[in-house]
């Protein structure tokens, strides 16, 4: 068997190519724009996940999700970010065609995972708040359901590749891995079809039933609390806000990836530059950095561990602690129940 046989496309990942489809200043430049990002990421998730296990405070079910999400996070940032800075640098995929396999499938068991957990959240919030099936407590055994279903909806799907159904291959300027979008074997456009419905469509079509259920209640509540003085209604609609903060960056970050995707799948002869097909998946992959600063900047009990634990132990404000008690989930499942 000759090693091109193995390896499709084995010249690609073999070293610098005659005809790079950058200079090597656009390679060092998309190098520093993704550690612009990549760092901050990096930063930001671990302080999500240490200070979570710092204090017994934050460790509460409705909270799990969110670490979820920020380990998922640092999971993309710390194989798709720094493989890319690190790849940009050099101008060309240095890991090799297994190397591509492996980021390729590890950035897409965490964006998926991290989308998923989106979906998982919208759908917390929506029991708790709307009571769709009656009254329920969300307790511990809910919330870790909700994450194992997470990781084993993006497992089950980002498998297949590794066992022949779809692949992994070179994406945009060739300095990083994803699903190939571009073959056109009726087996791998099937995979390509099938992954776009349940793991961006499906969860998608999740959060928008959930958050307008969700927001169509707190919309309720907070007419009858108005009347009532309203102070629980809007810290609980801070905290929707802030939710729904994150899936629309979250949605903005991945719909031009997603419909580039679609785009090269339903007419495969059109001509995409390597540069712009690049641009959505940099944006993608720069969605790791926003939810851990929403979850900081609009959670104010968070956000007082947080900041102190990012500026090694100083304040730079006092929390208003009545402001802060207004902000649990809890406290909107009480107005809802006795509204």
């Amino acid at each position: 068997m000759q090693h091109s046989d193995f390896f499709p496309n084995a010249s690609s990942y073999m070293g610098p190519q005659r005809d790079p489809p950058l200079s090597r200043t656009g390679f060092i430049i998309l190098a520093i724009i993704m550690a612009i990002f990549t760092g901050p990421a990096i930063i930001l998730n671990a302080t999500v996940i240490i200070v979570s296990l710092m204090y017994k405070q934050l460790r509460k079910p409705l909270n799990y999700a969110l670490v979820n999400m920020a380990v998922a996070d640092l999971g993309t940032a710390m194989t798709g970010g720094v493989l890319s800075v690190v790849n940009n640098a050099q101008g060309y995929f240095s890991l090799g065609r297994t190397g591509c396999v492996m980021e390729g499938f590890a950035v897409s068991l965490f964006g998926i995972t991290s989308l998923c957990t989106v979906a998982v959240i919208a759908v917390e919030r929506m029991f708790v708040v709307c009571k769709p099936i009656g009254q329920i407590t969300f307790q511990k055994q809910h919330a870790v359901g909700g994450i194992a279903l997470s990781w084993l909806w993006s497992l089950t799907w980002n498998l297949p590749p590794l066992f022949g159904w779809g692949r992994y291959e070179l994406e945009g300027v060739g300095t990083s891995c994803a699903p190939d979008w571009h073959n056109r074997d009726p087996h791998n456009v099937s995979y390509i079809l099938a992954y776009f419905a349940v793991c961006f469509a499906v969860p998608f079509a999740i959060i928008l039933a959930s958050y307008t259920k969700l927001m169509w209640t707190l919309h309720q509540v907070s007419n009858m609390a108005s009347v009532e003085g309203g102070a629980v209604a809007k810290g609980e609609t801070k905290v929707a806000f802030m939710v729904v903060l994150m899936v629309l960056t979250f949605l903005i970050s991945w719909l031009p990836y997603a419909g580039l995707a679609m785009l090269v799948v339903y007419d495969p002869d059109v001509e995409i530059h390597p540069l712009v097909g690049t641009v959505p998946v940099y944006l993608a992959k720069s969605s790791t950095v926003y939810n851990p600063l929403i979850y900081i900047y609009l959670n104010k009990q968070f956000r007082k561990y947080a900041v102190p634990f990012l500026l090694c132990g100083k304040e730079p404000w006092e929390e208003d602690e009545a402001s802060e008690n207004a902000t649990t989930m809890e406290t909107t499942t009480n107005q809802v129940s006795a509204a």
